[in-house]
């Protein structure tokens, strides 16, 4: 862990299918992630599409809180808080967003951090790929009177169930 973890740092996942042209330094960080060491997110992007390649970004951000005394130690515990969600299937990258660190008036030695992040995912394809587990299962059709009352929605007769379209 001699890389600092800052806001534009990118993980990158060991096995991603990356171009050839593609180069980047990077060191094992969590198991099954390593972090690029010489890009940011913003250049990391560039390289992409300079290869050819398309590098998505899923909008909105995951974010995490842990508390302890030493920095870099918190935001490990945090990257690994955020990996362990399992969100991460179908997505090779993680660009992190910010990392927020405040101090305890009453502990002055313990703090908290706050990291947020963003998915990732570098393909060559221009289109996210849908044969990914990003993709969700169809939508059917559901009778109305098959929908719970605890989603906010009123139960219908079940003489007449009605099909209300996805």
């Amino acid at each position: 862990m001699a890389r600092e973890i800052r806001a534009g740092t990118v993980l990158i996942k060991d096995d991603a299918l990356l171009p050839e042209e593609l180069r980047f330094e990077s060191e094992p960080y969590v198991e099954g992630w390593k972090v690029v060491t010489d890009l940011d997110g913003n250049q990391l992007d560039r390289a992409v599409e300079k290869a050819g390649w398309s590098y998505f970004c899923l909008a909105g951000e995951v974010k995490t809180t842990v508390f302890g005394i030493d920095s870099q130690s918190m935001i490990h515990r945090a990257i690994e808080r955020v990996l362990a969600r399992r969100k991460s299937d179908g997505f090779n990258s993680m660009e992190i967003t910010q990392v927020a660190s405040v101090g305890s008036g009453r502990f002055p030695l313990v703090r908290y951090i706050t990291l947020s992040a963003q998915w990732r995912h570098i393909q060559e394809i221009f289109f996210l790929d849908c044969g990914t587990n990003l993709s969700r299962a169809p939508r059917k059709n559901v009778l109305a009177s098959e929908r719970t009352i605890s989603r906010g929605e009123a139960a219908l007769s079940q003489d007449r169930p009605t099909i209300l379209a996805p």
